[in-house]
């Protein structure tokens, strides 16, 4: 059920999905898959800088994708629900299986 909202739910759906669109977005939440983590660890897991993980953090933290934990100096990041985990492991199924095509499909190429 969605939130009570002047938005209408396909709108809402679009923008939940814009934040699954980007690339850096997407392997910070594949690499919080495997639990909290802080920025420093997800600047390894996933090879980008960390300016780059901070404002997708930012960004993800704000659409509620991912809550912050305060832990002595460093802020641990974890998935906001874990409903986001399930819906990542879904997309892979989902890859391996019936959307075997999106590979080749040119309408949806990422940016140059």
């Amino acid at each position: 059920m969605l939130l009570e909202t002047s938005t209408r739910p396909l709108d809402l759906q679009a923008k939940l999905f814009r934040g699954f669109a980007d690339p850096s977005r997407l392997a910070i939440l594949d690499a919080l898959r495997a639990g909290p983590l802080h920025v420093g660890a997800i600047v390894a897991a996933t090879g980008l800088s960390q300016s780059n993980v901070s404002n997708h953090l930012r960004c993800l933290h704000e659409c509620g994708l991912v809550q912050a934990e305060p832990r002595g100096r460093f802020v641990d990041y974890r998935l906001g629900d874990v409903r986001v985990g399930e819906l990542l492991r879904l997309a892979d199924e989902l890859l391996a299986g019936a959307a075997c095509g999106i590979e080749a499909c040119h309408r949806y190429a990422p940016p140059d």
